[in-house]
């Protein structure tokens, strides 16, 4: 298993060792000892998984305000997307820059998005699954979002604004500058 640190340090790149033969593979996506000994001491809570059946779908920027905060491990188990991860952390070097990772069934990649930063994806083809870990449970009360094609940000989002499929929540959520102070950086 391999760890990459992305230019926003604190979000991480996976890759997990594969070993296929003519029966297909077998690849280890989680190991505690070396996810600790990487990022740091970690403790996941609840494991979700969505479906999006058309491609250009657009989900997030999502997240939860503490004390429900939630750090999020994501990989894609069938298909193909885009996922990307927004810093908001208040006093932050990286404050409202963003990096991403093209994470496919295929090539196994997984991202490591820590509490402090907004998530979200975009489906590549059409039926795309993910699976990710998360730290803490999910709170409706908890639960936040950040405008998806902020101009602030700039995300480099692989649809158009007009041809994106959204849901109704998404597409209303706050820019940047209106979001107020959710999260410190330390």
């Amino acid at each position: 298993m391999k760890f990459e640190r992305l230019s926003i340090p604190d979000v991480v790149l996976i890759k997990p060792s594969k070993f296929g033969d003519t029966r297909g593979y077998f690849m280890e996506t989680y190991r505690q000892d070396l996810f600790a000994e990487q990022i740091g001491p970690m403790t996941f809570l609840q494991d979700n998984q969505s479906k999006s059946v058309e491609a250009g779908t657009v989900r997030g920027l999502h997240f939860q305000l503490d004390p429900m905060s939630q750090g999020k491990l994501v990989r894609c188990i069938a298909g193909a997307l885009l996922d990307v991860a927004v810093d908001i952390r208040k006093g932050s070097p990286t404050y409202g820059k963003w990096v991403s990772a093209e994470l496919t069934c295929d090539n196994g990649l997984q991202l490591w998005v820590p509490p402090g930063f907004a998530h979200g994806f975009c489906t590549l083809v059409a039926n795309t699954e993910i699976s990710y870990k998360v730290t803490n449970y999910y709170s409706p009360e908890n639960d936040r979002g950040l405008r998806w094609d902020d101009p602030i940000i700039a995300i480099d989002w692989p649809v158009k604004s007009e041809d994106a499929v959204l849901s109704t929540k998404d597409a209303e959520q706050p820019s940047l500058s209106a979001l107020g102070d959710c999260f410190f950086y330390h």
